[in-house]
């Protein structure tokens, strides 16, 4: 089961699998990612949702399956790498192979014949193996039984050091993905101008930790909102209105030491603190808004994150009064920062910039259901068990507000005034210890699968021994482990330095010189 486990055969098997294993993830919603995109699909979908929770699938990678396959190809990568690493350290100290018996077998071959005043068989060799040794060649000499004396060389090696590598950074990719996966957060707070944020666990608005976070690896760090800058096109007929550059101004604080600086964080360039990288991934409008009660006793104030539903900045608006008397508040509409009314009494917004800034709402009265201890969505107010007091299809009408504008609630039940405009951002905060050792030997990975498949490894041999005519002759021959198109160019290129080297006999009179002793030595 071992040697089976960790064979490369299986190793590429748990490789594909694994990649598979990890299409459910793209086809489901994922709780780290969204647990309210998964609550609104199993709501949507209670068979269907129910059954595809038992088999994990809106949790893959931190599945059982998954980690079980993820584990295995760690294993078998392990497993099958080292012993080659070893194996191939001893190769790396081996002298090259035996030189051939005939080197005429060989792919490819080449042979020199050498003039009266060339060198000796034994200086022919040792000169080859300079020769070869500078073209990248390890190189040993050995004498042959007959006298005479030959090389053995090889070069390449650094090609299986690069598949070797290769495999060790497949390894390294994992291990530092699995840190990562363990110690890593990432968390979602908005923040209104003029509001701040310390790193602590209660003041995000969603926190995803790793398997093994502790609160303790918070680094303590703070920052603030100075103030935010959007622009948008106005210069273009066909995209006027168009996005151009979002940017924050932010003044943040390493520990309760540090000294303020101001930073500037735009979308796809974050900023680090602390070791977390803080990253822009959205903005939009806060209204401020003043609800008094009953009573006339300030029940709610402050800006109201809106949720932006459109190019043009519609923006969802939901507020919530629990301490309003004698009965609780809550409103539900829009906010449009550039409104216009049409001819059918409906408003919209007709441009993402605050031209005209307008509030939009409906007012209820009843339990909000805040007081059961039941967590609820901020963005959303459930009217069914409220009674409505303000709907444009009612007598009173909807809220219509601008800036400095308030309103009175029908019976006597409060008023609320629209008070000015403030924007927020979005900021997505995120920490992995393991993604600087992803990104080294996914790097490494590369350049090693480069050198494994564009280096060649090839085997050449030098043979020198005394002619007939006892002129000194050389042949050599070349083969490649693998496949390799580069052979003949490298034979040609070897007999090129020999025959700058040595005073070479000319081809024509190697030929007859050949042909001459064939003659002189074949039996009557």
């Amino acid at each position: 089961m071992w040697t089976q486990l960790t064979s490369m055969r299986t190793a590429l098997m748990l490789l594909l699998l694994l990649a598979v294993a990890a299409v459910p993830g793209s086809l489901f919603p994922q709780r780290p990612a969204g647990p309210e995109i998964v609550n609104r699909y199993l709501e949507d979908n209670p068979v269907q949702g129910e059954w595809l929770d038992r088999f994990q699938m809106f949790d893959v990678y931190s599945s059982v399956w998954f980690s079980a396959i993820y584990i295995l190809l760690f294993v078998s990568l392990i497993g099958c790498v080292f012993p080659r690493a070893v194996k191939h350290a001893k190769d790396l100290r081996a002298a090259p192979p035996r030189t051939p018996r005939r080197l005429s077998r060989l792919p490819e071959y080449g042979k020199v014949v050498l003039e009266p005043t060339g060198p000796s068989p034994r200086d022919a060799v040792a000169e080859a193996a300079r020769i070869l040794k500078r073209r990248g060649y390890r190189v040993d000499v050995r004498q042959e039984p007959d006298g005479g004396a030959s090389v053995g060389a090889e070069r390449g090696y650094i090609r299986e050091v690069g598949n070797i590598l290769f495999h060790l950074s497949l390894i390294g990719v994992l291990a530092f993905m699995a840190v990562g996966s363990l110690l890593s957060y990432s968390g979602q707070k908005i923040i209104v101008e003029g509001e701040g944020f310390a790193n602590t666990l209660v003041a995000y608005d969603s926190f995803t930790p790793g398997s093994a976070f502790s609160e303790d690896r918070l680094a303590p760090f703070s920052m603030t909102l100075d103030g935010f800058e959007a622009e948008f096109d106005r210069e273009s007929e066909t995209h006027y209105g168009q996005p151009l550059d979002f940017t924050a101004h932010m003044t943040v604080q390493d520990g309760t030491g540090g000294e303020p600086r101001q930073e500037e964080l735009k979308v796809n360039h974050p900023f680090d603190i602390g070791g977390t990288r803080v990253y822009l991934v959205g903005n939009g409008y806060a209204p401020e808004v003043t609800v008094r009660d009953g009573n006339g006793d300030i029940a709610f104030q402050g800006p109201v994150v809106a949720q932006v539903q459109d190019q043009l900045y519609t923006s969802l608006m939901v507020i919530k009064a629990p301490d309003a008397q004698p009965e609780q508040l809550g409103f539900v509409g829009f906010f449009l920062p550039s409104a216009y009314t049409g001819e059918d009494g409906v408003a919209v917004s007709v441009d993402p910039e605050l031209f005209n800034p307008e509030l939009n709402l409906n007012s209820y009265y009843g339990d909000l259901g805040l007081d059961d201890g039941e967590p609820q969505n901020v963005y959303v107010l459930d009217t069914e068990e409220l009674t409505e007091l303000n709907n444009r299809d009612l007598e009173a009408g909807g809220i219509t507000l601008t800036p400095g504008e308030s309103y009175d609630l029908p019976e006597g039940m409060g008023s609320i005034s629209f008070d000015g405009v403030q924007r927020y951002v979005g900021l997505d905060i995120h920490y992995d210890p393991g993604k600087w050792g992803v990104g080294f030997f996914s790097v490494l990975a590369l350049v090693s699968l480069v050198v494994s498949l564009f280096v060649r490894r090839r085997r050449a041999w030098v043979r020198s021994a005394t002619g007939p005519d006892g002129s000194t002759m050389v042949e050599y021959g070349l083969l490649a482990r693998g496949e390799d198109f580069g052979l003949r160019e490298e034979n040609v290129s070897l007999r090129r330095q020999f025959e700058k080297t040595w005073p070479v006999v000319a081809p024509e009179a190697e030929k007859t010189s050949s042909t001459a002793s064939d003659t002189q030595n074949r039996p009557e």
